[in-house]
């Protein structure tokens, strides 16, 4: 593992590994947990959070992670559902959010008197014969940890995940997914999200890969070129901002380079879609290496999940053979049943499912999945996990889709369906990724239910907008007719590849980005939609 320091990374060898985890699982065994008992890690990334999460694992305790960036009521909801005994925060403004819950024991993850710091002086050591017969002890069908779902309408259900299925899906996704000990994953996705734990943390520990941690997001750049990771998992929205950095800071080259970089991406986007591309070669060893060099020089793959892939952002990065896998999956999943290979990289869909894995498509479309990579059910929540897991084992996603010659195809979330008022059914979501494919809308949320057409709140995408009109004072985008008039024919333009009962026949435009400090999006960037509605519902019914 590589840990940032000031002058750049520490290494922490698998052989100091094993005593460094015992050292901290002294310390946990030392607050009086015992085997069942929860344990909250409400952290921003860092070694110590795996440490800890890895100490409890081999405690048989549970750990059930917070975002760090939830307000205190829905941390202190958590904590309070799950019954922790024990919560360990990352800082002080983390363990600030946890202040009068009397029934629960806070720490602090890192600086004098904490828990690392406990580990690292060997302060209360563990007996090492008892620490290993109490691994021996741990059951497959042990939980191992209860993550919390986004939440993207009503609380959060803890969605419990036993060993099992851990130990079953890092069996199988090596074959599907193809990384060795020798690749180096960069760390910088929230570890607290069942994508990052379970394969950015977990997977690369057990194949004996190597982790680079990031910093933090302001150091991100800087982390990568000094990293060298050959692996990052991400989001499409990490992608997207990316592309956009490399296309703005292109605009201030000089027009020769400008045009060799338009000639490289036009030869890399041609071989990329499998067409005769004669000077691909010269063109990747003039651009592409450029673009690769920012990425650290030894990038194999990128691994998308949490959202849909935009088809553009694919195509941009696969130009310059830096391959998108789009996978897919769900905190009740433990995170990936499914992913692209390179080798068969059909980035329109979201892959082929991991071996092990059962895949059903309901009569309604519905995606189903069993097998050991399926939670055991929601923490206290009998009615819900009856719903979301039929009698026969069945866990229902709520995700519509199709399977098709071994790939399957994401189109829609089943509860999103828009029921308009001529009894036409839309699925918002393949509108609202074509909106967005705009370089010039950051944000949409396509609406219907009860309407006789489809409408959509749009986000402009500030920068984008500001370099199109360079020099010019806009004003409030909102209310400047220019903007107005181009997010208009982005929107026809688009309008002209959906069927007519699709096409969005009124907007609005939104003078501010959704966030999740303002309620809108979930910790993972998924926009809430009921919050939406109810927010600019004033707003909607003007576009009736």
């Amino acid at each position: 593992m590589l840990v940032p320091t000031k002058e750049g990374f520490d290494e922490i060898k698998y052989r100091d590994l094993y005593p460094k985890v015992r050292d901290y699982a002294g310390v946990v065994a030392s607050l009086g947990v015992v085997k069942g008992d929860r344990l909250v890690i409400l952290s921003e990334n860092c070694v110590e959070w795996a440490l800890v999460d890895w100490a409890c694992q081999t405690l048989g305790v549970i750990v059930v992670p917070i975002y760090p960036t939830l307000p205190p009521d829905q941390a202190q909801y958590i904590v309070q559902d799950c019954g922790a005994k024990i919560a360990i925060a990352g800082d002080a403004s983390q363990s600030k959010k946890l202040e009068g819950l009397a029934e629960v024991q806070v720490l602090q993850l890192k600086g004098e008197g904490s828990v690392s710091d406990l580990a690292n002086k060997k302060s209360t050591p563990i007996d090492a014969t008892a620490w290993e017969q109490g691994i021996d002890a741990i059951g497959p069908d042990d939980l191992a940890t209860i993550i919390y779902t986004s939440g993207t309408t009503g609380l959060p259900k803890g969605a419990m995940l036993a060993h099992r299925g851990f130990v079953s899906l890092f069996a199988v996704i090596p074959k599907q997914f193809p990384v060795t000990e020798v690749d180096r994953f960069l760390c910088f996705l929230p570890m607290s999200h069942v994508f990052e734990r379970t394969d950015g943390q977990l997977l690369p520990i057990s194949i004996g890969a190597t982790i680079i941690y990031s910093k933090s997001l302001m150091t991100l750049a800087n982390d990568i070129q000094k990293g060298q990771p050959t692996v990052m998992l991400v989001v499409p929205r990490f992608l997207e901002s990316m592309m956009d950095k490399i296309l703005d800071g292109l605009k201030k080259q000089k027009p020769l380079q400008q045009k060799m970089f338009h000639w490289g991406l036009a030869q890399g986007s041609k071989r990329f879609r499998g067409e005769f591309a004669p000077l691909f070669w010269l063109t990747d060893k003039l651009v592409g290496d450029k673009i690769r060099a920012r990425l650290g020089g030894k990038l194999r793959l990128f691994a998308a999940g949490g959202a849909a892939l935009p088809a553009h952002v694919a195509e941009f990065y696969g130009a310059f053979r830096l391959p998108v896998l789009q996978g897919y999956g769900l905190t009740e999943t433990y995170s990936g049943v499914c992913i692209n290979h390179p080798d068969r990289n059909r980035y329109d869909t979201v892959g082929e499912v991991f071996e092990g894995v059962e895949l059903n498509i309901a009569e309604d479309g519905e995606i189903l999945f069993k097998g050991d990579a399926r939670m055991v059910g929601y923490w206290n929540l009998p009615q819900e996990t009856a719903q979301a897991i039929d009698a026969d084992g069945w866990f229902h996603t709520g995700d519509i889709g199709e399977y098709k010659d071994g790939f399957l195809k994401i189109t829609d979330r089943k509860k999103d369906l828009l029921v308009l008022g001529n009894g036409k059914n839309v699925a918002p979501q393949p509108i609202e990724n074509k909106l967005r494919s705009s370089p010039y809308i950051q944000e949409a949320v396509v609406l219907g239910d009860g309407m006789e057409y489809c409408v959509a709140l749009i986000v402009p995408n500030a920068e984008q907008v500001a370099a199109k009109f360079e020099g010019k004072d806009l004003g409030k985008l909102t209310e400047n007719a220019e903007v107005k008039a181009l997010i208009k024919s982005e929107i026809d333009r688009i309008n002209k590849t959906l069927a007519n009962f699709e096409m969005v026949k009124k907007h609005a435009l939104l003078d501010k980005a959704f966030t999740i400090e303002s309620g809108e999006l979930t910790p993972t960037l998924k926009v809430k939609r009921k919050v939406v509605k109810e927010r600019y519902g004033s707003l909607i019914e003007g576009l009736r």
